[in-house]
Parts: structure tokens; C-alpha cells; sequence
């Protein structure tokens, strides 16, 4: 394989990156500027403030997505620090998944002020679209790891 075979997703990987700093920027700047009504700071100001907190997470497993591509493209793939870079996209990804839970009820609140019974369901698409990544990235660990051992072994034998 070639060394820039990855160019490819490291730019989707800056591009995933890129509008969700954009957003956090311009969500932060908004909200200085024009205050949230008081009466419904107490059920909107948690979900802004997770919605927030879940930039840093993101970031940091985009972040060691791109570490794994450039293992990948120094013929390192099957080493422990692309499973240590596993780890942390699925550690990540479960605080992602834990932060959406806790807002949870106070979309639901939202919901049931706006008569949006969809809104509840909306709320739920980030939960369990970061447990998937979660697992996913935990079943890729696991083999990385068996394969990581199936190679020392092979390598041992020889």
C-alpha cells in the first residue's frame, strides 16, 4: 500500500472536524449575544451546554482516527498503538453516547412544551448512533488485538 493510499479519509476526517468547531464557534458566539429566554433557561440551557461538551470528545476520537490512518499508512496497523487509538475512539464514543442520555430528559420536557412527540425521537438518534460507533470500535479493537497476537505468535514460530 502505498504511503498517501489514505489521503482520501484523513481529508474526510478534517472535514468531519471542521464543521462542528464552525458550529461550536458560532453556538457560543450566539448564545452570548442573544441570551436564552429566562423562562426556559432551566430546560434548554442543559442540552446547549451538552451539546457543547460533546465537541471535545468528538474531536479527540477524530483526532485518533487520524493517528490510526497514519499508522496505517507506516505499515504500523497492527501494533498496540492502533489499539490504544481504538480504545480511545471507543471511550470517546461512549462519553458521546453518556452526555446525549443525560440530556435526554430535558428533551423530552422540550417535547412535551412543544407538543413534538419527534423531538424525543431526535434525541435519541445521537444515544444510540454513538453506542454503535462504541461497539463498532470495540469489535475492531478486539480483532486488532487477536490479529496483534496471531502475528507475534507466527513471528515466534519462525
Amino acid at each position: 500500500m502505498k504511503r498517501g493510499s489514505s489521503l482520501f479519509l484523513k481529508a474526510a476526517v478534517i472535514l468531519m472536524a471542521l464543521p462542528v468547531l464552525a458550529g461550536f464557534i458560532y453556538l457560543i458566539y450566539f448564545l452570548l449575544r442573544n441570551p436564552i429566554n429566562p423562562e426556559y433557561a432551566l430546560i434548554l440551557y442543559p442540552i446547549v451546554i451538552g451539546i457543547l461538551l460533546t465537541v471535545l470528545p468528538y474531536i479527540f476520537a477524530l483526532t485518533q482516527g487520524f493517528k490510526l490512518l497514519n499508522y496505517i499508512d507506516r505499515r504500523d496497523a497492527f501494533s498496540n498503538l492502533s489499539v490504544k487509538a481504538l480504545q480511545k475512539i471507543k471511550i470517546s464514543a461512549f462519553i458521546i453516547s453518556g452526555i446525549y442520555f443525560v440530556i435526554l430528559p430535558f428533551v423530552y420536557i422540550v417535547a412535551e412544551i412543544d407538543d413534538a412527540p419527534g423531538l424525543i425521537i431526535m434525541g435519541m438518534v445521537p444515544v444510540f448512533a454513538a453506542l454503535v460507533i462504541a461497539f463498532f470500535a470495540a469489535i475492531l479493537e478486539k480483532l486488532l488485538d487477536e490479529a496483534i497476537n496471531i502475528k507475534t505468535e507466527n513471528e515466534l514460530t519462525v
